[in-house]
């Protein structure tokens, strides 16, 4: 009997203990009230237009891929389509609908129920190219824009928006598309400027300026692969330096309190092999300023030569950085300084670009 009752008795604590054992937690045990740390929030990329940006839209593959090597790993391309065909790996998610108008998206407010299943954080803009061979006028195009760009703001209010100037568009049995493209292009960075505020900053990326229709694109009107990768490498700097800068609630956010500035570039003299051009710096955060320093990637093979305002460093590819001086570094809330600067071009070459932006020290 006692034997009995022993063996009974060691069962019933087995069994207890196995219980208890399938009743702790698989994973591994916190203390009270603790938690388990938060992954980073990725920047959420929205590439919006029309069938140049979605399809296929091999830009984008190629614009993700030297994100990534650059040291960007937290990024989100987002949209509601998917992947359209590039055989390049990468986040196909985008906004670029075939045929679409921009005209049309801002008419029948179809932007914001895709913002709302997306919820970027900056926008990666080229649309306009069906409006322009539809022969609609700059002035209709420019509001659709800024339709846009105001439900953008709905949805994010610290949306962070680029803008492209267009590709070139030479369509068979369009003879006037051209023009049209260019007569639009020029409006935009007016436009932007109007448009753009501190909290949310529109900044315009020149995809025109050395893009051929009879290299670049398959059609006239979509680009090819040499295309694509002259497409991706414009957006590059203006959408790394918004990375590096931080988005609000994103990784590397600089908060609320911290300094955040913008760059414009303007063409002020042109001549054979070579123009002149100043580049307005300006704090567009409410906290004070203590240095700046802005990155230029010069358009259509253009090296910088001389700078002044500023100190001038140029890499191996030609982009340039040029830091603040020692007087104009400091900049109160809503201040701007400027500097000038010199280049060198091609023979041969378009009109002078560059794409600019800026980062700050507090």
């Amino acid at each position: 009997m006692r034997g009995l009752r022993f063996l009974h008795l060691r069962t019933l604590a087995v069994r207890s203990l196995l219980a208890t054992l399938l009743l702790l937690p698989l994973g591994p045990v916190l203390a009270p009230g603790a938690a388990a740390a938060p992954s980073a929030t990725p920047v959420r990329v929205m590439p919006l237009g029309d069938s140049i940006t979605g399809s296929p839209g091999c830009w984008r593959a190629v614009l993700w891929n030297r994100l990534l090597n650059a040291g960007h790993t937290d990024i989100d391309f987002v949209g509601t389509l998917r992947e359209q065909g590039c055989a390049l790996a990468h986040d196909g998610d985008n906004e670029g609908h075939g045929g679409e108008l921009v005209t049309r998206v801002a008419d029948q407010d179809l932007l914001p129920g895709r913002l709302a299943a997306t919820r970027p954080d900056i926008v990666v803009m080229h649309f306009g190219t069906n409006d322009v061979w539809s022969g609609l006028s700059p002035d209709r195009i420019l509001a659709a824009y800024t339709k846009l760009v105001t439900q953008m703001r709905a949805s994010n209010p610290d949306m962070r928006v680029l803008v492209a100037q267009l590709i070139p568009l030479n369509p068979t049995g369009c003879g006037t598309c051209a023009q049209r493209v260019t007569d639009l292009n020029a409006r935009i960075p007016a436009w932007a400027e109007a448009t753009g505020t501190g909290r949310s900053p529109v900044t315009v990326v020149d995809q025109w300026r050395g893009f051929d229709t009879a290299t670049d694109t398959y059609d006239g009107v979509h680009p090819n692969a040499s295309g694509d990768e002259k497409i991706a490498a414009r957006w590059f700097p203006a959408l790394s330096a918004l990375l590096e800068e931080g988005v609000p609630g994103g990784p590397g956010d600089p908060g609320d309190g911290d300094p955040l500035c913008t760059a414009s570039f303007r063409t002020v003299a042109v001549w054979q092999g070579g123009h002149q051009a100043e580049v307005t710096v300006r704090n567009a955060s409410a906290a004070p300023v203590s240095g700046w320093t802005v990155t230029v990637a010069p358009t259509d093979g253009a090296r910088l030569t001389q700078v002044w305002n500023g100190t001038l460093s140029t890499a191996a590819d030609g982009t340039a950085k040029v830091t603040n001086a020692s007087w104009n570094g400091a900049l109160a809330p809503g201040a701007s300084t400027a500097f000038g600067l010199v280049a060198t071009a091609p023979s041969g070459s378009a009109t002078p670009g560059a794409n600019v932006g800026c980062t700050a020290t507090p």
